[in-house]
């Protein structure tokens, strides 16, 4: 069974462009992949903490070492690393707000991003652990065109799921927004249905 992770960073929800795209791409692969089974995961609930410095330390103490304060604090990020490594196919949701990622976003990389859990250092440098999966990264701008100079949540996201090892990463541009809602929509619409399918799991 082909499981997705549907990732959505947006904060208008149900009105989100990049919300509605991802669930037009879902879609596609659960119709080409009837099994699939779909996780969602919104990075609005509020359950979601942005880095501090009692995590990080969890983070970095040794399983068995942790005190019960600590299992508490890195709660949240065992499980959506739990997601994450479940998922044979990832698809992120990801508005450009000033030009990056949302801050709930980079939030979750923060707490998905752990040495020895997602990924390890060797004497070759950084190896991912997350291997075999496949990333689809649909993202929503008012004006920006996606891949340009300004696009800094494009580059950064697909420099993210490859340090922890996930390399096949299609981008499903969505921009224009701003500029003409309507047309912006027809064409994302149009690149979600050119998008290569993942492999069945």
């Amino acid at each position: 069974m082909t499981s997705i992770l549907h990732i959505n960073a947006s904060v208008n929800g149900e009105n989100s462009n990049s919300r509605q795209i991802a669930s037009k791409l879902i879609e596609r692969i659960v119709a080409a992949t009837p099994a699939a089974n779909v996780v969602e995961r919104d990075l609005n609930d509020k359950s979601i903490p942005a880095l501090t410095g009692e995590i990080v330390g969890a983070f970095y103490t040794p399983a068995e070492n942790r005190t019960g304060a600590q299992k508490d604090v890195i709660a949240v990020s065992d499980k959506l690393v739990a997601e994450l490594k479940a998922s044979d196919v990832v698809v992120i949701g990801a508005p450009m707000y000033n030009f990056s990622v949302p801050s709930t976003l980079k939030a979750w990389v923060d707490l998905i991003a752990r040495v020895g859990v997602t990924f390890n250092y060797t004497e070759n440098g950084p190896k991912g652990l997350l291997e075999g999966k496949k990333a689809y990264l649909v993202v929503a701008t008012g004006g920006v065109p996606v891949n340009s100079a300004a696009d800094f949540a494009t580059p950064y996201l697909k420099q993210v799921l490859g340090f922890v090892g996930i390399a096949d990463i299609e981008v499903i541009d969505a921009s224009g927004f701003a500029v003409n809602a309507e047309e912006a929509m027809t064409r994302a619409i149009a690149n979600v249905a050119a998008a290569p399918l993942p492999k069945a799991a």
